[in-house]
């Protein structure tokens, strides 16, 4: 993976944006900074970007609104949310609209250049998707587009609810690893992020329930399953 990552970093605390900016920079990242959520916003649809690390709290439009616009025109870069919040409700939000990590204030430039290094690098060596779409029983499953769609309604996925549907249908039928998802998607398995996972299962549970072949079921201490019956 070339070193030379190009981030963009959109934090309103002029002090603390120095600090983070000329870090990164001295450790060879490309860093393009912005100290409100529009300016962030044109910039990340204008130019292209390894990472985005964004906080929450921004003048003009705040973190979570500028992901949720910015995921309807690029559902792949990966995202670092900084908060100074960490209540359950605020991280999940944070994942449903399209984040794939969060640091809680205040945070060590090394701990973020790890994150920044292992999400582009979960990136860069990914699987992709062998196929536009999918069938999940009567489901059509739009992985590009990331919706699904029955009966002529269409659905549109979060970008983590599309990530963890595709995990699932490339094992169904099988036995998926909890710490497997949680590994591949968050970075670890701990506590916090198991739980906001098990919220995008209940919802993904919801959003398949019109079909009675096909279920996420749960298997007890280890991990999940897609059944699919294709009977």
């Amino acid at each position: 993976m070339n070193d030379k990552l190009k981030i963009l970093y959109v934090e309103d605390e002029q002090a603390l944006a120095m600090v983070v900016g000329d870090s990164l920079r001295s450790r060879g990242f490309i860093v393009d900074h912005y100290d409100d959520g529009k300016k962030g916003l044109e910039a990340s649809v204008k130019n292209t970007y390894d990472v985005l690390v964004i906080d929450v709290m921004l003048p003009e439009m705040d973190g979570f609104s500028l992901i949720e616009a910015f995921r309807r025109e690029n559902s792949s870069t990966p995202v670092i949310f900084l908060t100074a919040r960490s209540l359950t409700e605020d991280v999940v939000k944070g994942f449903e609209l399209g984040g794939n990590d969060y640091l809680k204030k205040p945070f060590s430039i090394e701990e973020l250049i790890v994150r920044i290094k292992a999400l582009a690098n979960r990136i860069n060596t990914s699987e992709t998707a062998p196929l536009d779409h999918c069938f999940i029983g009567k489901y059509k499953f739009n992985v590009q587009k990331q919706s699904l769609e029955l009966d002529g309604y269409e659905r549109i996925l979060t970008h983590r609810e599309s990530q963890i549907l595709f995990m699932l249908y490339k094992n169904r039928n099988q036995v998926l690893e909890r710490k497997k998802v949680l590994d591949k998607l968050w970075g670890d398995d701990t506590f916090f992020n198991a739980r906001s996972m098990d919220v995008f299962i209940t919802k993904l549970r919801k959003y398949l329930n019109k079909d009675q072949g096909v279920q996420i079921i749960n298997i007890r201490g280890i991990g999940y399953k897609l059944f699919i019956d294709e009977n």
